[in-house]
């Protein structure tokens, strides 16, 4: 089935709409439905790809073998992002055992005074961490040594939760900045550099991250003003009875370096212009010789056995993270070049992916602008994260960004960040209750509440987020 529409985007250049776009759009439509009732996405995925195949190349066995290699293109291409996230998760628990994640934050702990100073310098400091180590390692750090000083400076251990959700899994992983796993799977969907992603999300992550902590630390000081807050007894455990396998004077020594190296990595990203996977690599790199020195002071004779256990340790956890979004990924990457490598030369002659063609087709169809888009993106990065992962949608978010950026003739990198934004602001560890256990688990309070205590702060944000981006597509 060919249809053909005109495009005012390349004069007489005609874009030939063929039954495997639609297929396409009638599979991410079915993603979203599915995504709305909160259920897994993994097998409608999976039967986009195969039917795609075999639309594309009449045979049962090329469909069937087209669905493994894109499961192996996904992998391929996300392999980095998985890899460096297993180090820094096996790294993370070297550093716990040894306490010298302790010794990193102590400094920080004689400034907390107040409630006020409490949640902000929980927050920052959990964003800081969370950029470097992401959140689940940082979780662990900051509310076993912050919550009990926080709540005895006063800050009830429900704020305290909000701070490390709002700045850790909205701030910092909505943006990815150093690791750049979000911006990896956005740019991927999008077809796009993830430089330009980063450099888009800048913007909107700083008025979403104002706008959003704000709102909470008013709705939290009203809260406690009323009593609705209440302050719960701690006891602060300084921890300093446990025996670690480093002397005092060693944590202190690796909590003072382990900082500056990864400062000297951002300086070296800067002099040398490194980005995306180069950046990716050096930050791995460095975290792996970190766990490698670190066991080998602290194991001394039993360091070659200790790494290969942190290592699995992290690989774990990394593959337990990315396994759900591997097949959706995989479906995503058929909008771009993935296609070509994945099932081979089927698209029309003059096609420029199935993506691009859906957008430049759209333009023509529907009259779509700016706010239209903005809005768009914000409800489908919302809905990609319904289920509680917040990764495995987003590379959706990026392929609707490069539809409506194609239909608007602009805005992709903005359209792609804004439902990145929303996506893991949503689903990350922020609204969904059972994506939010781990900060409510460590603080010891319940996880529906400080979903809905994070429920205003955090649209009021993507509201004040999206108006913001209409001016920058």
């Amino acid at each position: 089935m060919h249809i053909v529409i005109q495009t005012s985007f390349f004069g007489e250049f005609m874009i030939q709409l063929t039954s495997l776009h639609f297929i396409y759009l009638i599979f991410i439509l079915l993603v979203i439905a599915f995504m709305i009732y909160q259920k897994d996405t993994s097998l409608i995925c999976i039967l986009g790809i195969f039917i795609i195949g075999l639309a594309a190349t009449g045979s049962i066995y090329q469909s069937v073998m087209g669905v493994f290699n894109s499961f192996a293109y996904a992998i391929k291409e996300l392999l980095g992002t998985i890899l460096i996230i297993s180090i820094i998760v096996g790294m993370g628990s070297v550093l716990e055992k040894t306490g010298i994640n302790k010794e990193m934050v102590r400094p920080f702990l004689r400034f907390i005074k107040t409630p006020a100073l409490a949640y902000w310098i929980i927050g920052l400091v959990m964003m800081s961490i969370s950029w470097f180590f992401w959140p689940s390692p940082a979780v662990a750090l900051i509310g076993a040594i912050f919550a009990p000083v926080a709540i005895r400076a006063g800050l009830p251990a429900l704020a305290v939760a909000m701070a490390m959700n709002l700045f850790g899994h909205g701030i910092a992983l909505s943006t990815d900045f150093v690791i750049q796993g979000a911006p990896k799977l956005t740019a991927g969907g999008a077809g796009i550099p993830v430089g330009d992603v980063i450099r888009a999300s800048v913007p909107l992550i700083i008025v979403m991250g104002f706008v959003t902590t704000i709102t909470a630390y008013i709705l939290i000081r009203k809260d406690i003003k009323k009593g609705l807050l209440k302050l719960e007894e701690n006891d602060a455990n300084d921890d300093m009875a446990v025996k670690y396998p480093l002397s005092l004077t060693a944590r202190k020594w690796f909590a003072a370096i382990i900082p500056l190296i990864f400062v000297i990595d951002i300086y070296a990203m800067k002099i040398f212009k490194l980005q995306g996977g180069d950046a990716t690599s050096l930050i791995g790199g460095t975290s792996l010789f970190i766990l490698i020195i670190i066991l080998i002071f602290s194991s001394k004779t039993n360091a070659i056995d200790e790494i290969i256990n942190y290592l699995i340790e992290g690989l774990q956890f990394g593959f337990k993270v990315f396994g759900p979004v591997i097949p959706i990924a995989a479906f995503f990457y058929l909008g771009d070049e993935g296609f070509i490598k994945i099932l081979g030369e089927f698209l029309p002659r003059n096609s420029t992916g199935l993506v691009n063609d859906l957008g430049l087709a759209l333009s023509q169809i529907i009259p779509i602008n700016k706010a239209f888009g903005a809005a768009t993106l914000t409800t489908v990065g919302a809905i990609t994260g319904l289920d509680g992962s917040g990764f495995s949608g987003i590379s959706l978010a990026g392929t609707v960004g490069k539809i409506f950026g194609t239909a608007i003739g602009s805005g992709t990198a903005t359209l792609t960040a804004l439902g990145q934004i929303a996506g893991i602001w949503v689903g990350g560890g922020t609204l969904i209750p059972w994506a939010v256990i781990p900060v409510a688990a460590i603080c010891k309070v319940s996880p529906f509440d400080l979903a809905r205590k994070n429920l205003i702060p955090v649209v009021t944000g993507l509201a004040v987020t999206t108006l913001f981006a209409m001016f920058l597509i």
